[in-house]
């Protein structure tokens, strides 16, 4: 009887925790271009040849 009354706090925390990590996740998303995180690159166009044909 103790093991099983020792199991219901754990899978309530496990539960919990696992539900903390998934919000914490999906807030933290750097795909919405929000103003913050990693930004897309600049693409500044390069010379290739000095001479036209």
């Amino acid at each position: 009887m103790e093991n099983q009354a020792m199991a219901e706090p754990i899978t309530l925390a496990a539960v919990l925790i696992a539900a903390s990590l998934l919000l914490w996740l999906l807030a933290d998303s750097d795909d919405d271009n929000g103003g913050g995180g990693l930004r897309q690159p600049v693409l500044i166009p390069i010379r290739v040849r000095d001479q036209e044909r």
